[in-house]
């Protein structure tokens, strides 16, 4: 089918909004990116991953240093792979993949996108239904499917409440997620901390923590053991390393994060990203499975038999069933926000905020089966390959065809509404990782790289047979014009822009609001160290947590409340469509 493209037609106005490049005037400098990515990491899918490494019983040293080398990957491939595309053409992902494989295929990914967020945001209700579930006695849910009508009931009254929220509009949760962020990784650590003496007491294989070996001897012993748990695969730290790499790979080697970094003064704001990973994908991955670990050996148990807010709960009392609600409140309403808007360019008729609601009626009846929450890992890698050849397509098209002198765009130019060879790519790419997995070749983890050079090799090959090797200079120099044209709308709405100093941040309300909550999160800190040295009891500790936590809450909501009517409002990573 063909969109045709009309030759000698500049009127911009027709443009979608979305389809043009974001203006020079609304770029955002480091520190924002710095803000983003510490908010999004820290949240509740970082319970059960953290506690899975300890099923797979890799060893101490596999944890910390496959982690490190995992994410230091994730981190460049954020910088060199979406990053630069990103600030080279500065729109999003589903806008480009319009320009590149036409409006057809643009709604065919979106609609998988959509129903792979369902899941995701699916799986985070679960979590915050398993710390909810502890106040009302209903028995923990590790089977695929709920063996409770109480849960049910649980799972449809959270996830209500999430749809509602996510339905209601997205800035509100995105700055409830920013003040939340903090704290959230201080539960983490407090987690970890405090039943570090717990494990020491109960294990006998060492006095106590005084230096590192005695942390690694400890470790190898009773958290990470090297001996997998309930008959599973046995895994290393190449699994450990992959599994970081692939964790967020549909955001960077997918390229669904071009809508945060089309923001980006330079692609280097790609390095922003490791303040995210190496908060929530190391410091609270580590802290969850120790926190894991200690929960099982005090209730006398199999860590495959706990979910998350049974882990919280035996950690840190109340205030981990708080955390892990949420943290999976904060994840799963961005996230089914982000499969609203998914469809809604499906059935755009609707407006947002009900495709929103029904999305999220879908996403709820997903939560009430734990498969979501039991099987995380394997979901998140499936979902990456599923959507990173599409990233691929990207890639190849924007980098590789100007090298080897192939026409960028040529699907456009021709007129048509479906890239055959983009599709065709797409589906070779997701059928060789499915083969791949599914007999045992290339481990699921491990197969990035791989179905990324298959896909780019099929593109190249469908793309120049479908006429990417044919040159279309009138319709080129069009579209240099149309930039042109639109790069010159953009400077005279940003010279009729008056500067807007924004209010200025210096009450003494202010001032006092932010002065509590830093000394909270100090506080709370503090009293994790207590019950570290001997100094404070467990019980105690969990008893007099909730106190700070709570004057944290009220304290940050108006120190960053006012902060953010001094400066306009952005939109994170959620995909203008």
């Amino acid at each position: 089918m063909k969109l045709g493209y009309t030759a000698g037609t500049l009127d911009t106005g027709q443009l979608p909004q979305e389809d043009k490049p974001i203006a020079k005037h609304r770029l955002h400098g480091l520190r924002h990116f710095l803000g983003l990515f510490a908010g999004e990491h820290v949240a509740g899918t970082e319970f059960v991953i953290g506690a899975t490494f300890v099923l797979w019983g890799v060893s101490a040293a596999d944890v910390l240093l496959g982690l490190i080398f995992g994410n230091l990957l994730a981190v460049l491939t954020w910088t060199f792979i979406c990053a630069p595309i990103a600030t080279d053409t500065r729109l999003t992902l589903y806008s480009y993949l319009k320009k590149i494989a036409g409006p057809s295929m643009q709604k065919v990914y979106n609609a998988v996108n959509g129903v792979l967020y369902c899941v995701l945001g699916g799986a985070m209700i679960t979590v915050a239904a398993s710390a909810v579930r502890i106040l009302f006695g209903i028995p923990v849910q590790t089977q695929w499917y709920p063996t409770s009508a109480s849960f049910i009931f649980l799972v449809l009254i959270i996830g209500s409440i999430v749809a509602i929220v996510a339905a209601m509009g997205f800035k509100s949760v995105a700055q409830f997620s920013s003040i939340c962020a903090p704290w959230l990784l201080l539960m983490f650590i407090s987690g970890a901390v405090v039943m570090l003496p717990e494990l020491v007491a109960m294990s006998g294989t060492v006095s106590g923590l005084h230096s590192v070996s005695d942390f690694l001897q400890l470790a190898n012993a009773h958290i990470w053991t090297g001996q997998p748990m309930g008959g599973g695969e046995e895994m290393g730290m190449l699994h450990v390393m992959a599994f970081a790499w692939i964790a967020n790979l549909a955001m960077h080697g997918g390229l669904s994060d071009m809508a945060i970094f089309r923001f980006a003064k330079s692609y280097r704001y790609g390095y922003a990203s490791a303040v995210g990973v190496f908060f929530g994908h190391y410091i609270a991955w580590i802290c969850a499975g120790i926190m894991g670990a200690a929960a099982a050996m005090v209730l006398n148990t199999s860590i495959a038999q706990l979910d998350s807010g049974e882990v919280a709960y035996q950690a840190l009392g109340a205030v981990g069933i708080l955390a892990v609600i949420i943290a999976g409140w904060t994840t799963s309403n961005p996230t089914l926000y982000r499969a609203g808007l998914a469809f809604q360019t499906i059935f755009h008729r609707y407006s947002v905020r009900r495709v929103t609601a029904i999305t999220g009626a879908v996403t709820t009846v997903i939560a009430c089966f734990p498969f979501v929450f039991t099987k995380l890992l394997d979901f998140v890698g499936y979902m990456g390959l599923i959507l990173v050849p599409v990233g691929t397509i990207v890639f190849t098209e924007h980098w590789i065809f100007p090298k080897i002198g192939y026409t960028r765009y040529w699907a456009q130019y021709k007129g048509l509404r479906l890239n055959v060879p983009a599709l065709a790519s797409w589906m070779i790419g997701v059928a060789f990782a499915v083969c791949m997995d599914t007999f045992g070749i290339i481990h699921l983890y491990f197969l990035f790289v791989p179905t990324w050079v298959v896909t780019m090799v099929a593109y190249l090959i469908l793309a120049g047979l479908g006429g990417a090797r044919e040159q279309y200079p009138e319709a080129e120099r069009e579209e240099k014009q149309r930039q042109e044209q639109i790069r010159q709308e953009q400077a005279i709405e940003a010279e009729g822009i008056s500067p807007h100093p924004g209010s200025q941040i210096s009450s003494t309300r202010i001032k006092v609001a932010g002065a509590s909550a830093l000394l909270a999160i100090l506080a709370l800190l503090g009293m994790a160290g207590a019950v570290f040295a001997g100094m404070m009891e467990l019980d105690e500790y969990k008893a007099l947590a909730l106190v700070p936590s709570l004057i944290y809450f009220v304290s940050a909501t108006i120190w960053i409340g006012k902060k953010e009517q001094s400066k306009e409002s952005v939109s994170s990573r959620t995909p203008s469509l």
